[in-house]
């Protein structure tokens, strides 16, 4: 299904409408991670914020955990883990830098993908698709609802820019 528009945060009368129309659906914002993974995004991106919730690391998995997490939480900057962390992180770059690698440095997630003179790219295409690559460097290539994305690594943060360009149309 296309997306006509996306409404970040609509105030309480706009939701009330959302919700009668029966046309608009709440994106969850769910996210998967390592503990590993966000800690240190926290540590980059929003250190003020880490730096609250390692004040008193001894209170974890005890009594005291809720407790301290509702004071923090009441003390922190009011940013979305959307804003604050997710489009600063490579996300891409995270995903090459922990998967398994072949002789030339390409992440292939696919089974049918023949490469001739590339190096360092992220591939990913669905079951049954075939790709011929020639000459690419650094490049992340996804195939993912009919859509190929073909970009450079570097520019990954202008991903999010092209898809929401895409549901647009």
């Amino acid at each position: 299904m296309k997306v006509k528009t996306f409404t970040e945060k609509p105030d309480l009368e706009l939701a009330k409408v959302f919700l009668k129309s029966g046309e608009f659906y709440w994106n969850s914002g769910m996210f998967l991670w390592s503990l590993e993974s966000i800690t240190k995004a926290f540590e980059k991106h929003l250190p003020e914020v880490n730096e609250l919730f390692t004040e008193d690391l001894s209170a974890y998995n005890t009594k005291k955990e809720k407790d301290f997490i509702e004071s923090v939480y009441a003390r922190c900057k009011n940013v979305s883990i959307d804003y604050g962390i997710m489009e600063k992180t490579k996300d891409w770059g995270s995903l090459y830098e922990h998967s398994e690698k072949d002789e030339f440095k390409n992440s292939i997630n696919s089974e049918n993908v023949f490469t001739y003179d590339t190096k360092n790219c992220v591939i990913n295409l669905p079951k049954g698709k075939t790709a011929v690559l020639q000459g690419l460097d650094n490049y992340i290539v996804v195939e993912k609802n009919n859509t190929l994305l073909i970009c450079k690594k570097e520019e990954e943060q202008q991903i999010r820019n092209f898809v929401h360009q895409i549901n647009l149309k």
